[in-house]
């Protein structure tokens, strides 16, 4: 079974999380998604990419029940993975429109603010990093994207407070950029992607670069130097 669901229209390919009811991440989800954005960064077909994910949710987080059953060793190389896929995501070399259809959580937020621009539906849907609410500590790249996406004092409230935010709440401070409809979402996101694909080029590529190099090297540093502490951290 596929967790992830590529479709291509008018440069645009959609990659959409499919995983349960919640569209848990584990390390296969993991390594599926970082493998289709791998073949998709050297077609000439595709200019932009649409993330989402199947259902009410965007994405829940982390597949817990499962990683109960890891090893350190064993949980320690999903952490890997994951911060080297969020990464991977935040530097690139083509624009990654995050579709927020439902709740978007720890895990999915990470992804989420890796991505270039957010649209997220209105309603019941929430968005949060909210790992602090059950005594875990954050990956500490995540840290950095958060810090780039919405500046040092939001980052520290976001975080540590671990709030639930409405995609009105959302936008007001920053963490997403669209309010849309459940309805509207497919078409809003298809019209920012495509004013993407018009944009991109090795412009665009270089002033990606040049805005995120300097924080995704951050990135790197303290998902290496705090790695070993974040995992001490988490209380599953």
């Amino acid at each position: 079974m596929s967790f992830v669901l590529q479709t291509i229209e008018d440069s645009v390919a959609t990659l959409t999380l499919n995983r349960g009811k919640v569209n848990a991440i584990n390390e296969a989800v993991a390594e599926e998604l970082g493998k289709n954005l791998e073949e998709l960064v050297s077609s000439n077909n595709v200019k932009t990419v649409v993330l989402t994910g199947l259902g009410r949710f965007f994405s829940f987080g982390l597949d817990i029940p499962e990683f109960l059953n890891y090893s350190k060793q064993d949980f320690n190389r999903f952490v890997v993975k994951f911060a080297d896929l969020y990464t991977y995501i935040f530097t690139y070399p083509k624009p990654v429109i995050a579709a927020l259809n439902g709740h978007t959580i720890a895990g999915g937020f990470m992804l989420a603010t890796a991505c270039d621009y957010r649209v997220m539906v209105t309603g019941k849907s929430r968005i949060s990093l909210n790992e602090i609410t059950f005594g875990s500590s954050l990956f500490p790249g995540s840290a950095e994207m958060l810090r780039y996406l919405v500046g040092n004092r939001k980052a520290e409230i976001i975080a540590v407070t671990g709030d639930m935010y409405t995609a009105e709440q959302a936008k007001e401070i920053g963490l997403i950029d669209m309010v849309s409809t459940e309805e509207s979402l497919t078409e809003h996101c298809m019209t920012v992607a495509r004013g993407f694909v018009l944009r991109f080029g090795p412009a665009y590529q270089s002033i990606k670069k040049l805005l995120r190099s300097d924080t995704a090297a951050t990135m790197r540093d303290k998902d290496s130097k705090y790695r070993e502490e974040m995992i001490d951290h988490l209380v599953f």
